[in-house]
């Protein structure tokens, strides 16, 4: 199943600021691991916390922005 027609179960927090809204909430098969998120050249990186919300009714897991590395050319 793809992530798009999966529950969303975890928000993203910090990180650019064009990553708003309902855009920050996502769905992810491994909620422990890094996420990594294509945004131009560069791959903005979030990882798992243990701290959890809820939004729109749902218990979503945070995500914290560290880093940002870039595409090598």
């Amino acid at each position: 199943m793809s992530d798009s027609l999966r529950e969303p179960n975890v928000i993203l927090r910090g990180g650019p600021a064009a990553l708003s809204g309902k855009k920050r909430v996502r769905s992810v098969a491994d909620s422990d691991s890094v996420l990594k998120l294509q945004n131009g050249n560069r791959y903005d990186h979030y990882e798992s916390t243990s701290e959890t919300v809820i939004d729109d009714g749902r218990l979503l897991k945070v995500f914290v922005w560290v880093q940002c590395t870039y595409v090598a050319e």
